[in-house]
């Protein structure tokens, strides 16, 4: 293991260490020691919830919602994932239940911004030339492309931009995502697979609107 590999590996092992303890003593009452764990997570939490739900508003009904239940279940909490992936798990689920209760309905299926579909009543729909998508970390971090990419992630069927936004905004792991989503690791490849070229077909049209095909 390389040196630098090696300090961050103990950074992490550090971090675990002291999450542990602060999650001991939050279990035995200590509000402060919550407040800790809630600092390092909010933030997060918070983009998460923006991104699900596509508000502000929303999203810091979730957060809240997400810090009492948090209270509430601390003794449920038992260690096997970070208190981070606890936390959201919690929002994930109001986020589905909000969405829910809504009984909001997507804009149009996920197969209408895949090119070489049939809609419209059966006519074929052929799509932009595909823009150089490259790689969607890089894309997140222009803030001119940011407002560009929250609204297409918005217009996602719900369990795609679930899946997009874990990948590839939280930067999670396949196999955290599939135990976020409760799907097994070959159904959250698929999903998320499908979410990326529904965003890349989607962004294709976009571009080549505002930036005549080419992303900079």
């Amino acid at each position: 293991m390389k040196f630098c590999n090696l300090l961050n590996h103990f950074d992490y092992i550090g971090d675990r260490m002291n999450e542990k303890e602060l999650v001991r003593k939050a279990q035995s009452g200590d509000f402060d020691a919550f407040a800790k764990l809630v600092d390092a997570n909010k933030e997060r939490i918070y983009s998460l919830a923006r991104k699900m739900t596509g508000n502000d508003q929303d999203a810091e009904d979730i957060l809240q919602e997400t810090l009492l239940r948090a209270i509430d279940k601390i003794d449920q909490f038992r260690g096997d994932a970070s208190f981070g992936t606890w936390l959201y798990t919690i929002t994930l689920n109001l986020a589905r239940a909000q969405f829910a209760k809504k009984k909001q309905t997507d804009l149009q299926p996920l197969e209408d911004y895949l090119p070489g579909t049939f809609v419209n009543g059966g006519h074929h729909h052929e799509g932009s030339a595909l823009f150089d998508w490259k790689d969607p970390h890089k894309l997140m971090e222009s803030e001119q492309l940011r407002d560009i990419i929250d609204k297409s992630i918005s217009e996602l069927p719900y369990k795609y931009r679930e899946a997009f936004v874990l990948r590839f905004v939280e930067e999670l792991s396949v196999k955290e995502v599939a135990r976020l989503i409760q799907q097994s690791e070959a159904s959250t490849k698929s999903r998320i697979f499908r979410a990326r070229l529904a965003m890349r077909d989607k962004l294709s049209k976009v571009f080549e609107n505002e930036y005549g095909g080419k992303v900079s």
